[in-house]
């Protein structure tokens, strides 16, 4: 028998779907060659500069966890010994980020993955995984490479993992404060969530 949930009122609700994989997939298409593509090590990040990057790949899917900490909390987290932060780029500038967490090795968590809105197609996303795998499994030797994505992520993120040979092990609820109500977030981001901040009228 199904059942509701309540969510409080000033918060959002979201299906967490973690994924993972053993090796890199052996079955999926080739990856195009992208020359004009490059994936740079950013060995202690700016925060402005990770904040923004965040902010414009992710803002519209309601990206909002590292918006949330202080600057000395989003140090500890991305300046960690065993996290690795890349940016991609192409002639236009930065597009795209990918975040490994090494730190319960041989696991590698990819911890955020994405490129910005005119950089989704043509293949652009699938390079990047394809160098997210080399770098988890060539070159950092990892046994168990894993993520996961929600119901606030891009509506192709899902099954863009799953093509990408990732298997789905857990479900989880997660319900947090709506970042939009905090400011943190744009107010008119994720419009397809609407945002129930206020308690609805009694009804008489």
């Amino acid at each position: 028998m199904s059942s509701f949930i309540p969510v409080p009122q000033g918060s959002i609700a979201t299906i967490v779907t973690h994924l993972e994989m053993a090796a890199a997939p052996l079955n999926t298409a080739p990856v195009m060659p992208m020359p004009d593509l490059v994936l740079e090590l950013m060995p202690l990040p700016d925060l402005d500069w990770y904040k923004d990057i965040y902010r414009r790949i992710g803002e519209e899917w309601l990206w909002f966890s590292r918006l949330m900490m202080s600057d000395e909390q989003l140090a500890a987290a991305i300046h960690a010994p065993g996290v690795t932060v890349y940016r991609l780029q192409d002639s236009s500038g930065d597009i795209g980020l990918l975040e490994l967490d090494w730190r319960e090795k041989p696991d590698c968590e990819i911890v955020f993955f994405g490129v910005v809105e005119q950089a989704i197609g043509g293949g652009i996303g699938r390079w990047l995984m394809a160098e997210a795998q080399r770098l988890a499994f060539e070159q950092g030797e990892a046994e168990r490479l894993w993520l996961h994505t929600c119901t606030l992520d891009h509506p192709r993120a899902l099954p863009f993992y799953l093509r990408q040979g990732f298997k789905p092990f857990r479900r989880e609820i997660e319900v947090a404060p709506d970042p939009r109500l905090s400011g943190d977030v744009r107010a008119d981001a994720a419009a397809f969530h609407p945002i129930i901040g206020e308690p609805f009228p009694s009804q008489s």
